[in-house]
């Protein structure tokens, strides 16, 4: 026996809670929470996706940017002591500085149109603001979550405003990695410029190309998406603050929608305008339409360029096996040195759940009545997730893929020479029909459709070797008139 002493388990007292009240009852929370009763509430009633308010930082900081610019609207029309409102800024000014995330643990997926989020970022400023005021949380007759940090607002204009405004943020850094997307890409199109290779349609030998040339076509249609993604989040620079309930303004100054917009563009920096129609912009979803369409555009071309590179990669010695990608991990449990393409697959699957997301939102969407959406919660879900995705999946495919392809050019190169398909390149001498028949002899007699034209005395070597040079068949040329030499006579 030994004198050690038993461990007692720590005992949570009734210190360890305060004690709050709303429309529903009493409910203690954490005496350490900034958050009060109803975001209690909600953790309670919305533990559904596990996707939550504070895994998405920009999120936050809109929320408090909203409500900054609420308190600063609000003391400018005489209507928030000048105490309340500096405790409830600098709040909001800690919240913005990312200080404060852990305070927003609530489900995004929620009933109540987002009436959670609004008092989960009110009652967190409220407690906070008490703190900085020398008060203790909770002490809410000094700094109240409704009376003074959501004074003339209801969360149907606050929650689709900080919405609007993450939005725009996130766009900012998907468009950014898209850039870097774009980069990578031309990057390669220049190193794998002089490396013919054979061009497919429908999977069959088409005609010559250069790997440069695919991998330059990758950068363009992606570029093409750069400027769609920033004018369609414009779209989110009309906001409805001052709406309030269904947008007649009620519980709102006159002034209030015009001194608190002005407010969040200088909080933001973004070109936020005041909706010109209230009560068409409270239930209004197009702009989240509009930009997820444009998002599942994105995801449509990546999808498609992870299956060329998945194809082009294919084998190694059964398959296409033009480039190579680096190899990221053991591809089987049962077949030694097999390595797969699990970047581009990983991608693709981002991509599929862009599509459904799409469709979610759409349903959502349309899925509003008379003055409110209450379906915004899971719109919010569906694109901080389709942006995020993306830009961590376009990340992912850049650094761990992309960047360090290499061809294998002599492969490319073999191919062209022994394909069919160059004969097309003959077509303008020869005519379609001549071109045919040496493609069936060639496909037939498994020969060189070079070394026919030869054995025909069809065209002279020198022209041949002219009309079927890599450079020649790459780009377009001036083309000789079929019996041209008859017309000459």
């Amino acid at each position: 026996m030994t004198g050690k002493k038993t461990q007692i388990p720590e005992i949570r007292t009734e210190m360890e809670y305060r004690v709050e009240h709303d429309l529903l009852g009493d409910k203690n929370v954490p005496a350490d929470a900034y958050y009060g009763i109803q975001t209690l509430r909600a953790i309670e009633n919305f533990n559904i996706s596990g996707v939550k308010a504070n895994m998405f930082p920009l999120y936050i900081k809109a929320l408090a940017a909203v409500k900054m610019a609420a308190a600063k609207a609000n003391y400018n029309l005489g209507l928030l002591p000048k105490n309340i409102k500096e405790g409830i800024v600098a709040a909001c000014e800690e919240i913005m500085d990312g200080q404060h995330n852990d305070e927003f643990p609530i489900d995004l997926i929620q009933g109540g149109a987002g009436t959670s989020t609004n008092m989960n970022i009110n009652e967190v400023v409220a407690n906070r603001a008490l703190e900085i005021m020398g008060h203790q949380k909770g002490e809410y007759e000094y700094c109240h979550p409704n009376n003074h940090v959501n004074m003339a607002q209801s969360t149907n204009d606050a929650f689709p405003t900080s919405i609007n405004i993450a939005l725009s943020w996130m766009n900012e850094e998907l468009v950014k990695e898209l850039k870097c997307m774009v980069a990578s890409f031309r990057q390669k199109g220049e190193e794998f410029k002089h490396i013919i290779k054979m061009g497919r349609t429908q999977l069959q030998d088409a005609v010559p190309m250069t790997l440069g040339q695919e991998f330059e076509a990758f950068a363009a249609t992606l570029e093409e998406e750069i400027d769609r993604l920033n004018t369609n989040a414009n779209l989110f620079h009309e906001i409805n603050m001052g709406a309030t309930a269904i947008g007649t303004g009620i519980n709102a100054d006159p002034e209030y929608p015009a001194k608190v917009t002005k407010h969040l563009r200088d909080i933001t920096g973004l070109a936020l305008v005041k909706a010109s129609n209230f009560i068409e912009a409270t239930p209004d979803t197009g702009a989240f339409v509009i930009y997820s369409g444009t998002i599942k555009r994105l995801g449509v071309k990546l999808s498609k360029i992870c299956n060329d590179l998945r194809l082009l990669s294919s084998g190694p010695r059964t398959g296409l096996n033009e480039i190579n990608l680096p190899p990221m991990q053991p591809g089987s449990s049962i077949m030694p040195g097999k390595v797969n393409p699990v970047i581009p697959e990983v991608v693709n699957q981002i991509c599929f759940i862009v599509f459904g997301n799409d469709l979610t939102i759409t349903f959502a969407a349309e899925a509003g009545q008379l003055q409110l959406n209450v379906m915004e919660p899971v719109i919010v879900r569906s694109l901080f997730e389709n942006i995020q995705m993306l830009r961590r999946g376009m990340k992912s495919l850049r650094v761990n893929c992309v960047d360090d392809i290499t061809a294998n050019e002599d492969h490319c190169r073999d191919m062209v020479l022994n394909s069919i398909g160059i004969v097309t390149a003959l077509n303008p001498i020869l005519g379609y029909e001549i071109s045919s028949a040496l493609a069936k002899e060639a496909l037939a007699t498994n020969g060189s459709i070079y070394q026919m034209v030869l054995d025909k005395e069809l065209i002279p070597k020198d022209e041949l070797d002219r009309i079927l040079s890599p450079e020649n068949m790459v780009t377009p040329h001036k083309l000789d008139r079929i019996g041209k030499e008859n017309n000459d006579k």
